[in-house]
């Protein structure tokens, strides 16, 4: 078990300076200068230019400027926002529950349809219903988020009047911020049908947030369920005379789900990654849409280290499905 903890922890070092490196060099690849984008309409001479790019050290050369960068990760500063001069840290953990809150939301909603589509289709096997659901699941997978969005927007929020279009509580909710997670917050209020107006409000961006993780884990699940359904154990089950139920969500599908642990890790990524897209359609505040705008204004510290952290979140969230997976499966361990 040492020797396989070591060769994970091996791969984080490499993966975490490669993803300051892609940061660091992909943000200064986009035209713009930071300095006029910060001043906005005012006019700056060349000398105040000048000055104002030297003392945010962007006149040295970019090797210069990623070691600098490296040695500010190294002291535990992530610098500050050249447009709210607030520190990256302090604006990422102010913003960082509101993501939290849809991803965990869009995981649930995924988590359970996609595994009970995938079995429903594995139980279905080659029959309309098998179709239809993988069809769906197809379907889900290549939908574009923005493009679905905007669709149940029109349809649930436009025409329907069910769910707002935006935001994360109506003005008319004072609710004080005391976790940051709004329906944790809103049930430590007194405020009356605020619970359910947090609810209506994280419904839609969880929807289109969780659409595509759905489709992966309901192909998996069905691919699982599949190869545990031929087992020999299952049918000597089957053969004592155990109920079709019991055989099923017992037997089958908790071993089933081992595979599907995988998954659900990399789908922590997926799931950050569409964030930036749903956050900016239903004008969510959080990581997603506060990375788009510091793109925008060429805000390298955000930029940097926001991508940073959420990087950093990722590996350790597949570290812990690694070390999960190892620990139910064992013949994971000894593989090189």
């Amino acid at each position: 078990m040492l020797s396989f903890l070591a060769r994970r922890l091996g791969l984080l070092i490499p993966t975490f300076f490669g993803v300051t490196l892609l940061t660091f060099a992909l943000i200064r690849l986009i035209p713009g200068d930071p300095v006029e984008v910060m001043m906005g309409e005012r006019r700056l001479d060349p000398a105040a230019h000048a000055q104002a790019m030297q003392r945010l050290g962007l006149d040295r050369p970019l090797a210069e400027q990623y070691l600098a960068y490296l040695g500010q990760l190294a002291r535990g500063d992530l610098g500050q926002s050249l447009r709210s001069h607030d520190g990256v840290w302090h604006e990422f953990l102010e913003l960082f529950p509101a993501t939290v809150e849809l991803a965990c939301a869009a995981l649930l909603f995924a988590g359970v349809f996609g595994v009970l589509a995938g079995t429903v289709a594995a139980l279905r096997r080659g029959k309309p219903l098998d179709h239809g659901v993988m069809g769906l699941a197809l379907a889900g997978y290549s939908m574009p988020i923005f493009w679905w969005g905007l669709i149940l927007i029109m349809f649930f929020s436009v025409e329907l009047g069910w769910t707002p279009v935006s935001g994360r509580l109506d003005l008319l909710y004072d609710v004080e911020p005391v976790t940051g997670f709004m329906l944790v917050d809103t049930l430590l209020s007194e405020e009356r049908g605020a619970f359910l107006d947090a609810l209506r409000h994280l419904l839609l961006p969880a929807i289109v947030l969780g659409t595509i993780p759905l489709a992966v884990i309901a192909r998996m699940t069905r691919s699982a369920m599949l190869e545990v359904l031929r087992e020999d154990y299952i049918r000597s089950a089957r053969a004592r005379g155990l109920s079709p139920a019991r055989v099923v969500f017992i037997h089958a599908l908790r071993n089933a789900l081992i595979p599907v642990m995988t998954v659900f890790g990399l789908q922590v990524g997926a799931l950050l990654s569409g964030a930036v897209l749903t956050e900016t359609i239903f004008a969510w505040p959080g990581i997603g849409k506060w990375l788009i705008e510091a793109i925008g204004a060429r805000d390298y510290p955000v930029v940097q280290n926001g991508i940073l952290l959420i990087a950093a979140l990722v590996i350790l969230v597949n570290f812990t499905v690694d070390i999960l997976y190892g620990l139910v499966n064992p013949r994971i361990r000894h593989r090189r």
